[in-house]
């Protein structure tokens, strides 16, 4: 255990930086002030290798632990809010944005679990999604922490475009909550589009989004068997163990009558696990593989968020929602 503590001790460090940057300057959140704490540190002064053990340690066990904690944020009682219609928008949105991710990952040169990643954490919900998919698809978390930065700041444009774009086409409250809800990656990007139109359109644009979030475990399911359907018999539904958490820990909140203080410490304590995990995995990001991959991981993510938004607007207009 002593060979993991330096490298874990300055994981914590680097971690409680990020939060305290959150609190000050709450442009990014914690997990991403993190990551990009820590591919800063990497990049000015490789980490010894008397470090090196527990960075390992921080980039990969405590990211697959953070994974289960993550389940306490996920409720499929959200899908019940949305009604029918919004429903089956959102899960054909999901699954056409799943799959393109998939096909075109590869076509369009993007390196295919890199592009993988950026799919589903724009399909769902961002860093939680990636952090979920990543250890069953990828042992280089070099990819997780470009997939990260990516979602992470086409998230933060897209909070900013849609206020701007959303008064001129003079939709309805419930069709512009939808298409916020729908479209942008992390809860936080949602609500600062959302009640930046208008406090009716932030709290659709939330419900919308807590309803996309639920959906996290069957769209895991769905993209570990899409991407091992060749795999004989149940081969291709094998999920790793931390994920087998992550599907009880969501069944029990979902379920069981779990104390709300139970759930917000769940909570707090993913967020905290994730945050750790993402200061160790920016500490092993070259900047140089960063601007060769992020830059086609970011093109990749940017022609996922069109086809996204087209798709949904589609999907709502066929429902007779649009009020041209």
């Amino acid at each position: 255990m002593k060979k993991y503590l330096p490298g874990l001790g300055l994981t914590i460090a680097i971690a409680a930086l990020g939060f305290a940057l959150d609190a000050a300057v709450p442009v990014f959140n914690a997990v991403l002030w993190a990551l990009l704490l820590g591919v800063t540190l990497g990049n000015v002064r490789k980490p010894s290798e008397w470090l090196r053990d527990g960075i390992d340690f921080g980039g990969k066990q405590i990211l697959n632990l953070s994974v289960i904690f993550l389940g306490f944020d996920i409720s499929t009682r959200q899908i019940g809010e949305l009604g029918w219609t919004t429903l089956a928008a959102l899960v054909l949105t999901v699954l056409l944005v799943l799959t393109l991710a998939f096909l075109l990952a590869r076509r369009f040169r993007c390196p295919t679990t890199t592009g993988w990643l950026v799919g589903f954490g724009t399909a769902i919900c961002g860093s939680s999604a990636i952090a979920a998919l990543s250890g069953s698809v990828s042992t280089n978390k070099e990819d997780v922490g470009i997939s990260l930065a990516v979602v992470n700041l086409l998230g933060l444009a897209g909070m900013l475009l849609w206020p701007a774009v959303l008064p001129f086409l003079e939709q309805s409250p419930q069709w512009a909550g939808a298409l916020i809800g729908g479209t942008l990656h992390a809860v936080g990007n949602v609500a600062g589009a959302g009640y930046a139109v208008s406090d009716e359109v932030g709290q659709l644009s939330l419900t919308v989004k807590l309803g996309r979030v639920a959906l996290l475990a069957p769209a895991l399911l769905f993209y570990n068997w899409l991407i091992n359907r060749k795999s004989s018999g149940f081969s291709a539904f094998v999920l790793p163990n931390y994920l087998w958490g992550f599907m009880v820990v969501v069944a029990l909140t979902s379920l069981a009558p779990v104390p709300d203080v139970v759930i917000s410490t769940g909570k707090l304590i993913g967020k905290i696990l994730l945050t750790l995990a993402m200061a160790a995995i920016g500490m092993k990001i070259s900047l140089g593989m960063l601007f060769r991959t992020g830059r086609v991981a970011l093109g990749f993510g940017v022609l996922l968020f069109v086809l996204q938004t087209g798709a949904l607007a589609g999907i709502l207009w066929a429902l007779g929602w649009w009020q041209a």
